[in-house]
């Protein structure tokens, strides 16, 4: 007798980290299996610990491999940690791509500001609405967050449904767009609900979120009683902050002027899908200058301290257009992301520096987070009541809270797993039941790098211990024909006790060539490698470091 087909899931990115969020669901047995992928997101790159690398993306080479049982890519919405890897990766996919209206509008709005991109057709499926995917049933369930029209996507399937939340909270105030469905929630829960795949992030805080209407009475409030100019930033894609915003501009008698083109783009399409309309007004940036210091409000990207977004060169003092002085204020109504804290500091030290107030919300309520705190979890399991429940989308303390309190709630199952982990939801007993290909890929300039490549780990030494640059030019006897050229870049020029570093370098090739009998000299790549090693000792010597060394032999 033929065995049942089972349900497994995999995340690919997004468990244990939050961003780079790719989830798969596979039906079928360990030889044919039709899958579902869900989100395809990006991380943002360190500097410190990556330099060069703006993008960090999933390794997707297990789905490239099944491509063509790939029935389909949905998305629960359009931030850059859920979509922010489709025009990189789709190529590789070719999948059908199935979103709603204004994820499909800003996926579109994305694509259109790039070079050359390739044309990736999305289906727009109506928030509520329905879809059969190859064997896959997915229903688009309304939640809230901080950006418009959020999915929960109920996955159903002959096994059984899966609740995929994507990200949530529960306001019952949300400004723009309905809150979470609470009915549509519980009637799922009614007919059964096998697993509940659930964002982590707010995991370890107690209590429920503020609701976005407070923080729009905050900015209101602030705003009207601001004297010179004023500049807000947030998260470009949070439609609701942005409308908030506009709103107190209107109620202090200012102009709302956009600054930064990822700003302009949301605008753009918020008006287009209806969630902005002709009350709330916006000004180009070109007539920043002509208003009155208390008829103006900048509303700026670079929440997250990003160097080339328009806060960071206005608090540099080099922005073309905008400018901050004493007694102006900037109200950052975001929540620094973990990792960007050195930016934002850096940003908000050079404002203070000019003399400018600085409002965030450790003083006021300015932000307020779009992911669920604990009694919110909780709601969400007594709505659902699933028989198993996966933390995902948050960084293992945050898997581990939210596992803990599925169990306090009397979740029959709770699993905790990682990136590449092959878990079988159903039927039967769950569990982890193998592993697929998963790990990182990083974008470099416009080259996609596995994170093992030579030119980032290269990169990252060169960052730590520079690089020594050595030419010889040997003839055919194996003699020196002339002086080796060296060039030592990223170090000091002196050593601890004020010797040139490039002398002493330059005699260890020297001697290292002269001590070597003459078949090695005439070899080549025998004597770059005992060059090399030679000026790597000498420098680990005078520096304690040992950098990078390239050695070219030329034979003359």
């Amino acid at each position: 007798m033929a065995r049942p087909d089972e349900l497994t899931f995999a995340p690919l990115g997004g468990v244990g980290e939050i961003g780079m969020n790719l989830s798969i669901y596979g039906l079928g047995n360990r030889h044919q299996r039709s899958f579902l992928a869900v989100d395809l997101g990006v991380s943002f790159g360190d500097e410190e610990h990556l330099p060069g690398i703006d993008l960090i993306m999933p390794d997707i080479r297990f789905l490239e491999k099944e491509r063509n049982n790939l029935m389909g890519l949905v998305l629960t919405h359009a931030h850059e940690d859920h979509f922010g890897a489709i025009i990189d990766l789709w190529p590789k996919l070719g999948c059908k791509i199935y979103a709603t209206q204004f994820s499909a509008a800003l996926f579109e709005a994305k694509c259109a500001a790039e070079r050359n991109p390739p044309k990736i057709p999305v289906t727009v499926i109506p928030s509520g609405g329905r879809v059969d995917i190859g064997p896959f049933n997915v229903e688009f369930i309304p939640v809230a967050h901080s950006i418009p029209e959020s999915h929960a996507l109920a996955i159903r399937t002959d096994v059984g449904t899966v609740l995929h939340t994507g990200d949530w909270k529960i306001d019952p105030t949300p400004i723009i767009g309905p809150p979470t469905d609470e009915r549509r929630l519980r009637e799922l829960g009614d007919e059964g609900v096998l697993a509940l795949v659930g964002d982590s992030t707010n995991a370890v805080r107690d209590g429920r979120s503020p609701s976005e209407t407070e923080v729009a009475a905050t900015i209101k409030k602030l705003v009207m009683a601001a004297k010179g100019r004023v500049a807000v930033t947030t998260f470009a894609s949070n439609v609701a902050r942005v409308r908030a915003v506009a709103e107190a501009a209107i109620a202090a008698d200012r102009e709302v002027v956009v600054v930064g083109r990822a700003m302009e783009r949301v605008v753009q399409v918020a008006r287009e899908c209806s969630y902005l309309d002709s009350s709330h007004k916006f000004r180009s940036i070109d007539v920043y200058g002509h208003f009155p210091a208390d008829k103006v409000l900048a509303l700026c990207t670079g929440s997250q301290g990003e160097p080339r977004a328009a806060l960071a060169r206005i608090a540099n003092d080099d922005h073309p257009q905008v400018t901050l002085n004493k007694g102006d204020t900037v109200i950052f109504s975001s929540r620094t992301i973990p990792g960007n804290e050195k930016a934002v500091g850096s940003i908000i030290n050079n404002l203070v520096m000019q003399g400018v107030e600085i409002i965030t919300d450790r003083e006021h309520l300015v932000h307020v987070s779009g992911h669920p705190r604990r009694d919110e979890l909780r709601d969400m399991i007594s709505w659902v009541r699933p028989q198993l429940l996966i933390p995902v989308h948050g960084e293992a303390l945050h898997l581990a809270e939210h596992a803990r309190l599925a169990r306090h709630a009397g979740v029959p199952k709770v699993l905790t797993c990682r990136n590449g982990d092959l878990v079988k939801l159903g039927p039967g007993e769950p569990g982890i039941i193998g592993e697929v290909p998963a790990g990182r890929l990083y974008k470099d300039g416009t080259i996609l790098e596995d994170s093992k490549s030579r030119a980032v780990v290269e990169r990252r030494r060169m960052a730590f211990a520079g690089c020594a640059f050595v030419a010889v030019a040997m003839t055919e006897q194996g003699e020196l024909a002339d002086d080796p050229e060296v060039d030592l870049a990223g170090m000091p020029e002196n050593n601890a006790t004020g010797e040139l570093l490039d002398d002493i370098v330059f005699d260890v090739v020297v001697s290292t060539i002269e001590g070597l009998p003459k078949p090695r000299r005439r070899d080549p790549d025998a004597l770059a490698e005992s060059v090399r090693r030679a000026v790597r000792a000498v420098i680990n010597e005078h520096w304690g470091k040992k950098p990078i060394c390239f050695v070219h032999v030329l034979t003359v």
